[in-house]
């Protein structure tokens, strides 16, 4: 196997880890937006330190990187979340998760356009595809009603979407920095957002079931995920990760189906046809 495409299965294991970030959210119940985001990061960027300084690992040192990097990285983890919970208090959750899961398409077009990464007729029709599977996915093969009341709502959702399409290209251009590093982002998105939580909410204790929630939300989709998304996005094929995010929204819905906290429904087994066709379309063509 080339780095290449290593670099990209492990782009599309943080995609997976990412499925699991709705029902562990879910599972949080009532606890304030801003405390699980600053206890998620936490944890994440706490057991990455603890990792870096396992004896015979690389120390703290691996926690350098350049400012450029490491500004981008903060601003993105940070600015995403921000504006996409904003997003789900200011219009409906179908709609704005649709905005929202347009960054595997705008990752894509950005690669295309200011990536200098070759896009095929074939990725281009196998992102489409993907797009078309969220869009059934999230409106369940219904109409989606677009409110001009919830302008504010939407606008964050597609800056949210903007935001995490452009990180994920402009990343590349700081391959050089360590991925080790994302636990020192980690710790920064915390403390960011511990700094929200306490200027805006008001903490509730977390019962044992919660913290093993947030444990796993730590150490997995806020977490490793954003490693293994800094080494696709530095090293792999931008192209076909943006294709393959879209599995994100239909393994998603599959957890939640597993787990009891939605309904089957038709839309979602085309949706993950489409899925699939877009994929293997995307692969088939990749470099």
């Amino acid at each position: 196997m080339s780095p290449r495409h290593g670099a990209t299965l492990a782009g599309l294991a943080a995609v997976l880890l990412w499925s699991t970030l709705a029902l562990l959210t879910a599972g949080t119940g009532r606890l304030p937006v801003f405390q699980v985001l600053a206890t998620g990061f936490g944890i994440a960027g706490l057991a990455g330190c603890a990792l870096l300084l396992r004896p015979g690992g690389p120390g703290l040192g691996a926690l350098r990187q350049p400012w450029p990097a490491a500004r981008l990285a903060i601003a993105a983890l940070l600015g995403y979340h921000g504006l996409y919970f904003f997003a789900l208090k200011h219009a409906p959750a179908v709609e704005a998760n649709l905005i929202n899961y347009l960054w595997p398409l705008l990752i894509v077009v950005f690669a295309a356009a200011i990536g200098g990464t070759r896009v095929r007729a074939a990725q281009w029709l196998g992102t489409a595809l993907g797009l078309a599977a969220a869009v059934l996915l999230v409106s369940r093969g219904g109409q989606v009603q677009v409110d001009p009341a919830h302008w504010p709502g939407y606008a964050a959702a597609l800056g949210a979407a903007l935001v995490w399409a452009l990180y994920s290209v402009l990343n590349r251009r700081h391959a050089a920095a360590p991925s080790t590093a994302m636990a020192g982002t980690c710790l920064a998105v915390g403390l960011f957002g511990a700094c929200l939580h306490l200027a805006l909410e008001t903490t509730v204790a977390p019962t044992p079931v919660q913290w093993l929630l947030l444990l796993a939300l730590g150490l997995g989709p806020t977490g490793i995920a954003f490693w293994l998304w800094d080494i696709g996005t530095k090293r792999g094929d931008l192209a076909l990760l943006g294709t393959l995010s879209y599995a994100a929204p239909v393994l998603s819905t599959g957890w939640l189906l597993l787990a009891g906290r939605a309904t089957p429904h038709w839309s979602q087994a085309v949706a993950v046809a489409l899925l699939l066709a877009g994929a293997a379309l995307s692969a088939r063509h990749a470099d």
